[in-house]
């Protein structure tokens, strides 16, 4: 829980504020920008929600904080953003909110689907994202990008009873009683509509997730950057190799898809697969200057 001795000094005066846990993981930022942006190295509160609407915003913020750094100063009621989670982004696919510290609050997506819900990693394992989980369908697979953004991935395999896929690269001492471990750089097809794709570079075994050819779900290997205006991989946070992440990157340009929704960083939505395909293009040219 955020403390209000702790407060940043950084945030506006009034109800919501930010204290010096904050990781700077920028989840706030994006559920609600209106209210949160970026200081040196955290968030704070540069405008107070003003009405329902921004107040709800900034209340989802609170929930899905991975450190609980954002309080309030009185009690307000949370139980509306507290069901908020999972949130559509489009059609069946829904961001989880409730982000883990242990994956410096990385963002996971529920895929809704006939043949069995996808989670891609894993978010925190609270109580009231569960029993939405459940509600929605349940967990039938669990999607690993990377060593990273495993969090609490045994939980939810416990809970919902659900298969849970990593790349061998990436498996470790916390992760070997996942189910499935594909090796190597070719695709993997885990359904008709979901392909796991390799993507070494952040990590030695990172792997994105394709799904029915519109959606791609990047973890650490790519994102839309607002201050570049344009789709990157992270530079200063590539823990294996810079260029082969490169060249996972280049043979991304083999598949079709209009969106990016990564773990970290910015969604993207594209107007088509063509406009996505030159975007990847600039990123990689971008990459490689």
């Amino acid at each position: 829980m955020a403390r209000l001795a702790e407060r940043l000094p950084e945030n506006a005066a009034g109800e919501v504020y930010v204290d010096r846990t904050c990781i700077d993981c920028a989840t706030c930022r994006l559920l609600a920008p209106d209210t949160f942006t970026a200081g040196d190295g955290f968030s704070f509160v540069h405008r107070q929600p003003d009405g329902d609407a921004a107040r709800h915003r900034a209340l989802m913020a609170l929930v899905a904080c991975p450190t609980g750094s954002i309080g309030t100063v009185s009690r307000l009621d949370a139980k509306p953003a507290l069901r908020a989670f999972p949130e559509r982004v489009d059609g069946e696919v829904y961001f989880c909110g409730y982000t883990s510290k242990d994956s410096f609050g990385a963002w996971s997506y529920l895929l809704r689907r006939d043949a069995g819900n996808v989670l891609v990693d894993s978010p925190r394992a609270a109580g009231p994202l569960l029993t939405r989980l459940d509600e929605l369908g349940g967990v039938r697979l669990l999607a690993l990008t990377h060593r990273d953004d495993v969090a609490d991935h045994r939980q939810i395999a416990k809970r919902f009873g659900c298969e849970r896929v990593l790349h061998a690269r990436d498996v470790t001492e916390g992760t070997r009683d996942v189910e499935r471990k594909p090796d190597g750089d070719d695709p993997v097809a885990l359904h008709p509509d979901l392909l796991m794709i390799p993507t070494p570079g952040h990590t030695r075994g990172h792997a994105v997730f394709l799904y029915q050819d519109r959606y791609l779900l990047t973890g650490d290997h790519l994102a839309w950057s607002e201050r570049r205006g344009h789709l990157i991989g992270f530079r200063t946070a590539c823990w294996y190799s810079w260029p082969e992440q490169i060249r996972s990157m280049e043979r991304l340009l083999d598949h079709s898809f209009e969106w990016v929704l990564p773990g970290h960083g910015q969604r993207y939505h594209a107007p088509s697969a063509a406009a996505m395909r030159t975007e990847l293009e600039r990123c990689i040219r971008w990459m490689k200057s």
